[in-house]
């Protein structure tokens, strides 16, 4: 089959390329660099998604069977309408399939979420909630009203190796470096994740399996762990056991945290309100069976150790917060 990957060079996207082509595929990579890393065993396409002359201009006169569309600007945003012009000029209901990687960010707030729980509204505050939910109804609608051949899926956090966020990375390093891993207040907060071989074993399949036509997947361990439970599980990967710091929030903001920005305090983005979803559809439907997190962590902690240089410094931040906690703030716990 012929097969656009839009975005196609990190992580996620990374990992789907070399499954496509070593499962017989003839597969393109459009994004906005000159080149990537697979060779001539991969087309090549330069554009800018959120530009429809651009993509238009770069897919003038050519077909795909079909597509996944795995990026969003961080920095722009992409909206439901860059992604239907995406689709149009892509060919639209030539399509085999539009594969659309969504996020249970789109339902927005609340746990324990099914594929057919309503989504985030259109005036949603947060631009990547907004985005991703009008997207997927913009794209179920082209379904239901043009036969657009679609599927979505909704991952939590993705982890696994070559992640370009400092999340796994960033508690491995203090593990080994013997320091206290700060946790946000209780660290009972909810967090729910999935392998990126399985998220990756689940977009090829849904290429060829007739039912996931029309379909939303959800995709994740099948149960959500608390802040310090994941930590936990990332210092056994390690072998190691973690020393934890429970620290208010209170006292991480007055010290300049934020968990969407550095210095980061808790990994990349980690320190948000849970999102949290059901599993079951997307095993049933694509004949799969999900990674235990046990054995993805070793795996991924495995690419970290030969990958990753850990941090021996750089800790200052922490140290703040940690000072701030027991000279005993008002707020510390």
């Amino acid at each position: 089959m012929k097969v656009l990957v839009i975005g196609g060079t990190l992580f996620i996207g990374r990992l789907l390329v070399d499954d496509l082509v070593k499962a017989g595929h003839e597969v393109a990579v459009l994004h906005r660099k000159p080149k990537h890393e697979f060779g001539r065993r991969v087309e090549n396409i330069v554009a800018d998604r959120n530009d429809q002359d651009s993509l238009e201009e770069a897919l003038s006169g050519r077909r795909f069977e079909a597509v996944y569309d795995n990026v969003y600007d961080w920095e722009r945003g992409t909206t439901a309408a860059q992604v239907e012009a995406t689709v149009q000029a892509c060919g639209g209901n030539r399509l085999t399939r539009y594969i659309f990687m969504s996020s249970v960010a789109a339902y927005g707030d609340g746990l324990n979420h099914k594929e057919s729980d309503p989504l985030a509204p259109d005036y949603h505050a947060n631009p990547y909630i907004r985005h991703k939910a009008s997207t997927e109804r913009l794209l179920f609608r082209m379904h239901s009203q043009k036969g657009l051949p679609v599927v979505t899926f909704r991952p939590p956090f993705v982890y696994g190796p070559h992640n370009p966020f400092y999340r796994e990375q960033f508690f491995w390093d203090r593990l080994r470096a013997g320091r206290p891993i700060i946790i946000p207040g209780d660290g009972h907060r909810l967090m729910q994740f999935v392998y990126v071989h399985d998220l990756v074993s689940a977009l090829v399949r849904s290429l060829v399996e007739p039912r996931a036509v029309g379909e939303a997947f959800n995709i994740a361990d099948p149960k959500a762990v608390t802040q310090v439970e994941f930590i936990e599980r990332l210092a056994k990967a390690a072998g190691v056991e973690p020393v934890l710091a429970r620290v208010s929030r209170d006292v991480i903001q007055q010290a300049g945290g934020n968990p969407m920005d550095e210095p980061y305090y808790f990994g990349e983005y980690f320190d948000i309100p849970p999102i949290t979803e059901n599993i079951g559809k997307v095993t049933r439907v694509l004949k799969m069976k999900l990674t235990p997190s046990d054995i993805g962590l070793k795996e991924t902690y495995r690419w970290y150790t030969r990958n990753h240089r850990p941090r021996t410094s750089g800790f200052d931040f922490d140290d703040k917060v940690l000072s701030m906690a027991k000279t005993g703030s008002p707020a510390s716990v």
